[in-house]
This record gives structure tokens, sequence and C-alpha cells, in this order.
């Protein structure tokens, strides 16, 4: 129940992202690539806080990271996006889109434990 719940939070905070981030005629998906890089972000956030106080309950653990985090974050349109660019021929949009991801989303990991470590 509570990764369903932590879940739907998730996937409204990512559609409300999209809303925002649906200006104009874009050639980046910059709704997807900020929602995967703040839930990264977050992730790490609360992971390393876990590992640092070890005071979150397993339970708390599973709403916030699988259910909320989950939701949040989207590999099924970071791929469906990059495959549109394939199929486009955009091979310039697609490696800027999919190489930026990948670089951002572990930095963001990366940054959060680190942050975590300062809270």
């Amino acid at each position: 129940m509570l990764v369903f719940l932590g879940g739907g939070l998730g996937s409204v905070a990512r559609f409300l992202i999209y809303k925002l981030m649906a200006i104009g005629n874009i050639s980046l998906p910059y709704g997807t690539l900020l929602a995967n890089v703040t839930g990264s972000l977050i992730l790490g956030v609360i992971l390393g806080y876990s590992l640092k106080e070890g005071n979150l309950s397993q339970n708390t653990l599973l709403f916030l990271t699988t259910g909320f985090c989950g939701g949040f974050t989207t590999f099924s349109t970071f791929a469906f996006e990059n495959q549109a660019f394939l199929r486009a021929g955009d091979y310039i949009s697609f490696s800027v889109y999919a190489f930026g991801s990948l670089f951002l989303g572990i930095t963001a990991i990366i940054l959060g434990i680190i942050l975590s470590k300062l809270i």
C-alpha cells in the first residue's frame, strides 16, 4: 500500500513537471530529463541519509524510494523518447539526451549522497 501511495504521488509530481516544462516546440524532452535527474538527486539524499542515520524504517524507505522516486522517474519514457530520436534520424539529440541523462542522473545520485552527509 505504501509503494502504491508513494508511486501515485510521484506520478502526479512528474505529470506536473511535464506540464510546466511543455513550453513551445523544443527538441529535447526537458520534462523527462528534469524528473529523472531530480528523482536521482532525491533518491541519493534519501539513501545516503538512511545509510548515515539508520533511522528510516523499511516502510518509510519503500514509500519514498520504490514508491515516490519510482513513480516520479521514468525509464520507459526516456527509452521511448530516445527511440523517437533514432527513428527520426536525429542522432545529435539522441546523443545529447541519452548520454546527458545518464551523466546527470549518476551525478545527481552522487550529489544527493554527498548532501545527505551535510544534513
